[in-house]
């Protein structure tokens, strides 16, 4: 069995700079894989796999599983064997806390994959679409990444789990909600979701059980308010929060597998830290009508362009009719859907003409958010137009973008990629270097042909015309619901 794993991973070639190396083996765990793999299988035959109570009917989704060194967490981690098993899943996403850096986002390591003393671990290609999300999710180089709450939880995923592709995430002081959304669309089948977290820190034994008994309540009741306000809970408090964000989304039923501190190890009770293992049980797929959750609805898709022209009108200083503000339902605008953060759009016509469009690929704030901040930004401060004036507003005519997360396109000749490229379906983010730039899909309607459609992007983005028939661009797509004001 050892043999073959080996075997799978050797098959995988990188250059040295290409991987994220182990930092901690030697210390945190073993560095000799024969002796590694020896304490994890110590730590799994102690494990009672019979005394866990498995959900009837439903399937694994996520873990909770700590980082400390294995001589204080690895029992506790080691209960994860009670719900893995090899070839399970094809891609875990492993989120961990960031301890060094003083993160503000999330940070993705640039390599194409992970190495511990058991092998290399590929990184999945979904990480490309995390990396759109640059706000989001920002990458660091694999010399500064010094994190140790992903390396650690990696040995025990390897000996259960033996063959998958990683994608790999720190968290700092993010937004969950957002982290959630973005990681949403991943969440297929075979894939798992592991947040590395250990729980309370340095208080005496019996106070750090009482604390941890109340922090691993809260998971269990799913109360992400309760656990955003509590202190000195959990180091992975971020990595949590998204877990139970996805999880009330998709109804997931956590279950608590083992529970002890780093006292239970060394006899010491004085400063302990606490360690669990939570795991969280659903149906395969997420909820179904999470797609019609995303649907905006043509009376939402009114009142957004309602607060458009709004707000530009109390931008020039103009008198709104209180008939035109009473048109707009405040629970409309108040319904949880346009309370999601999306990447939005504000568009402003003349005549048929373009006279303003500016927009968010990805989200900086909730749909409202952003269609009161893109309709300052396209009648204002669109460099290719001055101003909006009062006379121009009673020719504009406005339409709103909401869009979905953009996803990178894998092509391989300019052929294949016009064949990929949905005519009046596709907005196109193109990338090289620094040079990038978008449409939106309502442009194919100004330019409808694939080559036309490329080369106008192209130079849009400040390169040549034909730039996309000469290199390989990044290219990503998305999917836009879009509203047309009736004049």
């Amino acid at each position: 069995m050892i043999i073959s794993f080996n075997c799978f991973h050797s098959r995988l070639a990188h250059a040295d700079d290409e991987i994220r190396k182990p930092r901690w083996a030697g210390s945190f765990y073993p560095a000799e894989a024969s002796e590694l793999l020896r304490v994890i299988d110590n730590f799994t035959k102690k494990v009672k796999k019979g005394s866990i109570n498995i959900p009837a009917n439903k399937h694994l989704r996520a873990l909770i599983m700590p980082h400390a060194g294995y001589i204080y967490s690895g029992l506790t981690a080691a209960h994860a064997s009670v719900v893995l098993r090899q070839n399970q899943f094809k891609k875990v996403i492993l989120l961990g806390p960031d301890h060094r850096i003083g993160l503000k986002s999330g940070a993705i390591s640039n390599v194409k994959a992970y190495e511990t003393p058991l092998g290399l671990i590929p990184i999945h290609r979904h990480m490309d679409q995390l990396k759109v999300s640059h706000d989001l999710f920002r990458t660091i180089d694999p010399s500064n990444d010094m994190e140790h709450s992903l390396e650690v939880i990696l040995p025990f995923l390897q000996r259960y789990l033996k063959k998958f592709e990683l994608l790999p995430v720190i968290l700092g002081n993010t937004n969950h909600k957002r982290v959630a959304e973005a990681l949403l669309p991943l969440m297929d089948k075979k894939t798992i979701l592991v947040a590395s977290s250990d729980l309370s820190h340095y208080l005496s034994y019996d106070k750090a059980i009482k604390t941890d008994k109340e922090t691993i309540e809260i998971i269990l009741d799913q109360d992400v308010k309760r656990l955003m306000e509590k202190e000195n809970c959990a180091c992975g408090k971020m990595p949590i929060l998204v877990t139970l964000h996805l999880a009330r989304m998709g109804q997931w039923k956590p279950v608590l597998l083992h529970y002890s501190n780093s006292g239970d190890a060394t006899l010491d009770h004085s400063r302990v830290v606490g360690y669990t293992a939570i795991a969280f049980f659903g149906d395969l797929e997420m909820k179904k009508n999470n797609q019609d959750l995303n649907k905006i609805s043509q009376a939402q898709g009114e009142s957004l362009i309602k607060l458009a022209r709004i707000t530009i009108m109390d931008k020039l200083g103009m008198k709104v009719e209180k008939s035109y503000l009473n048109s707009i339902s405040p629970p409309v605008l108040a319904d949880d859907l346009l309370q999601t953060k999306r990447g939005t759009f504000v568009t402003l016509n003349i005549n048929g003409q373009l006279r303003g469009c500016i927009g968010n690929l990805t989200p900086r704030g909730t749909i409202v958010e952003g269609v009161k901040e893109n309709a300052i930004n396209a009648a204002f401060h669109d460099p290719r137009f001055n101003a909006l004036s009062i006379k121009e507003l009673d020719s504009v005519e406005i339409e709103v973008s909401i869009l979905t997360e953009p996803k990178r396109l894998k092509y391989d000749t300019t052929e294949d990629l016009i064949k990929k490229l949905r005519v009046n379906v596709d907005g196109v983010i193109i990338r090289k270097g620094y040079a990038n730039a978008t449409f939106l899909p309502q442009v194919w309607e100004q330019l409808p042909k694939h080559q036309d459609f490329l080369s106008h992007l192209c130079q849009k983005a400040g390169l040549g015309s034909d730039e996309w028939k000469k290199s390989s661009l990044e290219v990503f797509t998305y999917q836009v619901q879009y509203f047309e004001e009736e004049k």
